[in-house]
């Protein structure tokens, strides 16, 4: 049998949910492993993008707290847990902005953080951001290898096509060498493995449909790359709590499972975390 598999967790944080730093005190006291929030700016009342999971589009996702100041305050009130972004929509940011934020909860967090990252699927919302729809995988690319240049140098700079840093400094560094883990969320396909193989330090796929065939090729693309396969972690979104797809997680080499809790208040939610405590 395979070694327990570290469980975290994940909600939208709103204003009308429970509050991130208790709901990660919670979170710590239970003994999982990490605490993940998802990010959405805004959402265009035009709602030209038709939601993926069908719609009417969840309240939630035009009420989510700023990612990293919920998790500054989660970070303040624990001691253990890993604090994650799941996800953060790179391409509607400004890497200056957004690799001092990385950093900055990274330092306060005294090394916690974990950046989950996503190319984004509403088209409306990016635009507002002023990116194209059609660059988004190339606009994300950049501004993460921008921001670890920030995060590593003195003088940091960087050239590239969406991107351009003259000779800066920037401080707070990350207490993570190297800065903290950058982990992709999306479905496998070519551009998803390819990319993960050469600028992420992990995938976080929505749900664990098609690891079993695709982690291998992931594997594959990362020794055909030079690189080391073991260098690239596997984090499980929004699984099913079932102990039977935990232990399969834990055989392909999964690194942790994450599972959601309603955007709701605690009468609601803590029960939900007593019910899952009981799968670690």
């Amino acid at each position: 049998m395979s070694a327990p598999l570290p469980i975290g967790i994940t909600i939208f944080a709103t204003d009308k949910s429970i509050g991130p730093a208790e709901l990660a005190r919670e979170v710590e006291d239970r003994g999982f492993e990490s605490l993940f929030v998802p990010e959405h700016t805004h959402i265009p009342a035009s709602r030209k993008t038709p939601y993926p999971a069908g719609e009417p589009l969840p309240e939630e996702y035009f009420r989510t707290l700023d990612p990293f100041s919920a998790l500054a305050a989660a970070a303040a009130v624990t001691s253990r847990i890993k604090l994650g972004t799941g996800i953060c929509l790179v391409a509607q940011h400004h890497e200056i902005n957004l690799a001092k934020q990385v950093a900055t909860v990274d330092l306060l967090s005294q090394g916690r953080f974990v950046f989950g990252i996503g190319y984004g699927w509403n088209e409306d919302e990016m635009n507002s951001h002023g990116t194209a729809y059609k660059d988004r995988r190339e606009v994300v690319r950049e501004r993460v290898l921008a921001m670890r240049a920030l995060w590593t140098e003195e003088v940091a700079s960087f050239s590239g096509r969406h991107v351009q840093l003259e000779p800066s400094y920037s401080w707070p560094k990350p207490v993570q060498a190297g800065g903290p883990p950058v982990l992709i969320g999306g479905a496998a396909g070519p551009k998803m493995l390819q990319a993960i193989v050469d600028y992420a330090d992990g995938w976080i796929p929505i749900g664990g449909r098609g690891l079993t065939e695709n982690l291998p090729r992931l594997r594959a693309l990362a020794e055909e790359a030079g690189r080391d396969p073991a260098s690239i972690s596997v984090t499980v979104f929004g699984a099913q709590p079932d102990p039977g797809k935990l232990e399969h997680f834990a055989s392909i080499g999964a690194e942790r499972v994450v599972f959601w809790v309603p955007p709701a208040g605690r009468d609601v939610v803590l029960p939900m975390l007593d019910k899952l405590q009981g799968l670690l």
